[in-house]
């Protein structure tokens, strides 16, 4: 797991700030991920029910296991598309019959996609992007909260991203599926907010740590695909001043760290939110705030 913290002997990575989720029942997609692993350690460590969802049946299995020998609490592992609706009806279903009730979803599981320009970005991954981000976003949401409409209570939260509340080159597919999921964020706090159910978005930009995956990935396929060679409009083709030019758009001069993530998600699911729905969590840095040194 690229962002799993430093074991203390005898200690949790992640030791408690209280008991917010106790025992409440909370569904993770893309819990074999990275902000999705976190999220069920630090869940975990506030006494929640953990059902954990993935495509990725052996890191998923790794990710529970790891959560229910640190933490003994209750987890449950769920193999699932999220591009299949019939899956996602039925992973709901069996997860209602194994807890009883769902209290909170992280909406998680998500796919980058290529970078290009829009003018050469592929057809196949621009559809892939959206079935995954948007249409598997769209249907998690649903048949979730059917169950939560049922019970009159629930909170939801989607992951978004910079990339949808700005304009990144390159990435075509991806910003575009994330400026949906905000939209859809919206609409669904709307519609569910008779039935007491909060929803809400974050939105990571730069996370770290800086040798890991998800930043390498990114700084070294915007320098691949810079169509002009012209850097004053884009990013530059040398990986190393990419990762310059990124951190110096953001005004905290850091990569964030996927806790810093989890810590937004685990506020807008528990309680201390309560009066919180269709509101996004920029977690950025300050990232897309502009400004002469934005």
């Amino acid at each position: 797991m690229e962002a799993k913290r430093m074991r203390v002997e005898g200690k949790p990575p992640y030791p408690s700030r209280g008991n917010r989720l106790q025992d409440k029942v909370v569904v993770i997609t893309g819990a074999a991920g990275n902000f999705g692993s976190v999220c069920a350690q630090m869940a975990a460590a506030e006494g929640a029910k953990l059902a954990l969802v993935d495509l990725a049946k052996d890191k998923l299995e790794s990710v529970a296991e790891d959560v229910r020998k640190t933490y003994n609490v209750l987890v449950k592992e769920f193999v699932m598309d999220v591009t299949k609706e019939a899956e996602i009806e039925k992973t709901v279903a069996d997860v209602k019959a194994a807890f009883g009730c769902i209290d909170c979803l992280f909406n998680n599981a998500g796919y980058q996609g290529l970078f290009a320009p829009v003018d050469t970005y592929s057809f196949e991954d621009f559809e892939k992007v959206m079935k995954i981000n948007v249409t598997g976003v769209f249907a998690v949401l649903k048949h979730v909260s059917k169950v939560m409409v049922e019970q009159k209570r629930g909170a939801i939260v989607n992951t978004a991203s910079c990339a949808g509340l700005g304009c990144p080159t390159m990435m075509t597919g991806y910003a575009t599926s994330k400026a949906a999921v905000l939209h859809l964020t919206k609409i669904a706090a709307l519609d569910l907010a008779p039935s007491n159910i909060r929803v809400n978005s974050v939105s990571p930009a730069f996370i770290g740590p800086d040798d890991g995956f998800m930043w390498l990935r990114q700084v070294e396929l915007q320098a691949k695909a810079n169509p002009t060679g012209a850097p004053e409009r884009y990013y530059s083709n040398d990986t190393k001043e990419v990762a310059t030019q990124m951190l110096e758009s953001v005004p905290l001069r850091r990569l964030g760290r996927p806790e810093e993530v989890i810590q937004a998600v685990l506020f807008l699911l528990s309680e201390e939110s309560s009066y919180i729905t269709g509101t996004d969590i920029n977690i950025s840095g300050g990232n897309v705030l502009g400004g002469s040194r934005g």
